[in-house]
């Protein structure tokens, strides 16, 4: 249900605390994403509007900054933007995961009875070599 709709999932499996966390990172990750696009195209503009040899185009910031700095400012918006892109995928995936790993440990059954055996070790021992195993038993 997650891959669907995000959160769904958790809120089929009860756990509805999770599915506001789930939109919260989606949501953090898109505005991120909206942000840091925004930017790296105001940046873009600004420095083809320096290095275009046109007298009539000015840029926004009135020749302040030179062009290898609006260079550096649209590199480094670009880069945030695909790192966003990035998280949206992450948060999606972390979405699916959790709510495909809750789904199958509600029917999990884990016993009253968790114990601790010390016993020799009969596959060590057929091969003549003496060792110990230990195995937890779920009862």
């Amino acid at each position: 249900m997650s891959a669907i709709v995000p959160g769904a999932g958790q809120i089929y499996n009860r756990k509805y605390w999770k599915a506001p966390i789930v939109w919260a990172g989606l949501g953090v990750s898109f505005w991120f994403v909206q942000r840091n696009t925004k930017e790296y195209k105001r940046y873009k503009r600004n420095y083809l509007a320096v290095i275009d040899n046109d007298p009539t185009t000015v840029d926004e910031f009135e020749g302040r900054v030179s062009s290898s700095q609006l260079l550096d400012a649209t590199d480094t918006y670009r880069r945030w933007r695909d790192l966003s892109y990035v998280a949206v995928g992450l948060c999606y995936l972390l979405n699916v995961v959790d709510a495909t790993v809750d789904g199958y440990f509600v029917r999990f059954d884990v016993g009253t009875d968790l114990s601790l055996h010390l016993a020799p070790s009969l596959q060590t021992a057929a091969m003549g070599a003496p060792g110990f195993s230990l195995a937890l038993t779920l009862r």
